[in-house]
């Protein structure tokens, strides 16, 4: 970490330690490579998977798995939104796969080639050593003067001038209504786990706890393997995740000239301003995607307390229309509510029991009174449980216990300040202590779809860039 200087002294190399190798970490790693600094970091990378770049999201192999948003959307370079689609061009990553080309000329792969495209990018620089992996998970980051150590599950240590919070969203929460399942075989309450859907027989009958993105998954992939029984998906509000525009649209909107300050003026104007796309003769979808790229200037337009109330009331909303599923996916539950072996209900748990034969549950319908159900099979999918990121890890637990870091007042992640500088219990950010990726959501708005996180990754590493230039110290 010793460079020489043009003078003859030399310089010592900053460390930039982050934690978490998915899109968020891996594309700060590499924007931050590809910066222009005159001495580059040493750069670590901690990530127990096998790969940098595929995180949670990308990891998976299942084939039923694929991106929800069209290839030509997805790159790891804001400035270059081709370069996923050219890669797969080049690599001929979907020669296997027909089904990943739609009617419309779109192109929806299976997740695990987008994870394949960015830790191919990240490859060269981990051959010649302008970023290191670390093959584990960190059990402790503890400040030690100016520096942070980081202790990891390899029993390694290390010492870093910044560290860089890139880690995953918590796994969902178990309703406490279905904690009595609790080590019931049949009981999955995290989807994620690789394996966790083996136990589901081919005609078990099926409750999904939730309508989101992993609920549209978990029927595809089940349908994959031949299950045939029937399936019934809850939410509180019977909301499930959209599809695609039937026709390629450019966004519509202005949301940045006049900006909302409180949840129901965004609303008003959302609203508003679907009514004219039809005029337009364009689909809702179209709105969205403008919202969703003007999405940072209208978070920070809003007041702490106005982004409470759209995390805590419209936010399921946004969700079922931002989060759209992949045409493929959408075929398949189409195709199982056509033939009435899926039921979308409005509906929650009351309270569930387990015998030898089933698993009874009573739901309390939205519009309705309470009904008893008996299943085989019970799957949570309500979603991260963003409130307890600062719970789900000894290491994050700690940092906060240490009044290093805090929850975001929207409940949504870790509070930083617009610069990604984690905010400790003080209220004084830490200029050495970044946060990347959904983490930061509660600050910079959306941050949940790839080429918002693409962005992320890419200014959280020009802002490391100006510290890291202004770090660089002889010695």
């Amino acid at each position: 970490m010793i460079a020489e200087g043009s003078s003859g002294g030399t310089i010592r190399r900053p460390v930039v330690a982050i934690i978490g190798g998915g899109v968020s970490g891996a594309g700060v790693a590499y924007h931050l490579t590809h910066s222009s600094i005159g001495t580059p970091p040493a750069i670590l990378v901690f990530e127990p998977r096998g790969e940098l770049g595929r995180g949670l999201a990308y990891d998976t192999a299942d084939p039923a798995h694929r991106i929800n948003v069209p290839a030509a959307r997805m790159s790891l370079l804001p400035d270059r939104p081709e370069d996923f689609v050219e890669w797969i061009g080049r690599t001929d990553a979907v020669a296997d796969d027909p089904d990943a080309h739609r009617p419309d000329g779109s192109l929806y792969p299976r997740r695990h080639v987008f994870g394949a495209y960015v830790a191919s990018a990240l490859s060269p620089l981990l051959r010649n050593g302008s970023v290191r992996h670390r093959r584990a998970r960190v059990t402790e980051v503890r400040r030690d003067g100016t520096l942070w150590q980081i202790f990891d599950s390899q029993g390694g240590q290390c010492f870093a001038d910044f560290v860089v919070i890139a880690t995953s969203h918590p796994a969902p929460s178990t309703p406490g209504a279905l904690r009595s399942l609790e080590g019931h075989p049949r009981f999955v309450a995290d989807s994620t786990v690789p394996g966790s859907l083996d136990a589901i027989r081919p005609l078990d009958r099926l409750l999904i706890v939730g309508n989101g993105l992993t609920a549209a998954d978990i029927v595809a992939s089940l349908a994959r393997t031949g299950h045939r029984g029937p399936v019934t998906s809850i939410s509180r509000r019977g909301l499930r995740s959209r599809g695609h525009a039937p026709n390629p649209q450019d966004p519509f909107g202005e949301f940045e000239a006049a900006p909302a300050h409180s949840a129901a003026a965004l609303l008003r104007s959302v609203r508003r301003t679907i009514d004219d796309a039809k005029l337009a003769g364009l689909t809702w979808h179209a709105v969205i995607d403008q919202v969703r790229s003007h999405g940072h200037a209208i978070w920070q337009n809003l007041p702490v307390a106005e982004r409470c109330r759209i995390a805590r009331h419209i936010r399921p909303y946004w969700d079922v229309h931002r989060f759209r599923i992949a045409p493929q996916v959408e075929d398949v539950l189409e195709q199982a509510i056509a033939e009435g072996r899926m039921e979308v209900l409005a509906a929650s748990v009351l309270n569930a029991k387990r015998d030898d034969e089933a698993i009874h549950v009573e739901l309390k319908r939205r519009n309705g009174s309470p009904v008893e159900r008996s299943f085989d099979a019970v799957v949570v999918t309500t979603g991260p449980a963003h409130g307890g990121i600062l719970k789900s890890q000894a290491w994050l637990s700690k940092l906060h216990d240490q009044s290093h870091l805090r929850l975001d007042p929207t409940g949504l992640g870790i509070a930083c300040t617009d610069r990604s500088e984690a905010i400790g219990g003080d209220d004084r950010p830490d200029p050495t202590l970044l946060i990347s990726g959904p983490l930061a959501r509660g600050t910079f708005g959306e941050l949940m779809g790839l080429p918002q996180i693409s962005e992320h990754a890419a200014f959280v590493a020009n802002e490391l860039a100006r510290k890291v230039s202004a770090r660089n110290v002889r010695t």
